[in-house]
């Protein structure tokens, strides 16, 4: 069963939701590569309200596949924006939808990519982990507990911990050559210090002119938005970069 947010619970997109999805699949036209459609598709939600906790299910609580157009966290943009990129059209968008959202595409809150790297963990899916080919040698590597906090309670319940690898790119280590090395449309994560997680934030790359940027949900108070930042700049302070990207 889908949930559509400001919609009634129905078996397939309400109308007001399958005509806005139509003209966003439209808006965004013929790419010439997957990270170009990201990009284009993204654009259509500049200046979307920041929402969070719109997931409806729990360890006690059904599991309800949410089409949410209204307003996104930075994780839900990133798998509406790529759920969009493998819609042919705006029926096809809730199947694609809950193939990105859930492993196996099955419904189900264990079953869910609460975390960053379950994108790429099993290797299979159309994405792929680029961050040590972006880092040049740069990338650092650390071994997570996911889910497991420092105090050795957990950040979810009902997930199991799971030990995972995963490869970051210290900020103070970026420079324009990594820089350049991003493409228009490679999601990006921020690497969190925090036991158990593996990013604090995320977002995907754009390319304006001879600028950098970082499409995303932003939370920060006085933006409450989908917006596009300066990267370098929004990176400064934190602890350091992963880069995902389509497969070509």
């Amino acid at each position: 069963m889908f949930c559509l947010m400001y919609a009634s619970c129905l078996g397939g997109p309400s109308e007001p939701n399958a005509a806005r999805l139509a003209r966003i699949l439209a808006a965004a036209g013929p790419a010439e590569s997957p990270g170009d459609r990201i990009v284009a598709l993204s654009r259509q939600f500049l200046g979307t309200p920041y929402a969070a906790d719109t997931l409806v299910g729990g360890p006690g609580e059904a599991e309800l596949l949410v089409i949410n157009l209204e307003g996104f966290d930075c994780f839900t943009l990133l798998d509406t924006v790529e759920a969009l990129r493998r819609s042919a059209s705006a029926d096809d968008f809730p199947a694609r939808l809950r193939s990105v959202r859930y492993r196996h595409a099955t419904v189900a809150y264990q079953e869910r990519r609460h975390f960053f790297s379950d994108w790429v963990a099993d290797g299979e899916g159309p994405l792929s982990d680029v961050t040590q080919q972006i880092g040049q040698g740069r990338a650092k590597l650390a071994t997570k507990q996911l889910n497991l906090r420092d105090d050795g309670a957990l950040w979810l319940a009902g997930i199991p911990v799971s030990r995972r690898d995963i490869f970051y790119i210290p900020v103070e280590l970026i420079d324009q050559q990594l820089l350049t090395a991003l493409q228009p449309g490679d999601y990006v994560g921020i690497y969190s210090r925090q036991g158990g997680l593996d990013v604090s934030h995320t977002g995907l790359v754009v390319k304006d002119t001879d600028r950098i940027m970082l499409r995303h949900a932003s939370s920060r108070r006085g933006v409450d938005q989908v917006v596009d930042e300066e990267l370098f700049t929004y990176l400064q302070g934190k602890p350091g970069l992963l880069v995902y990207r389509v497969k070509q």
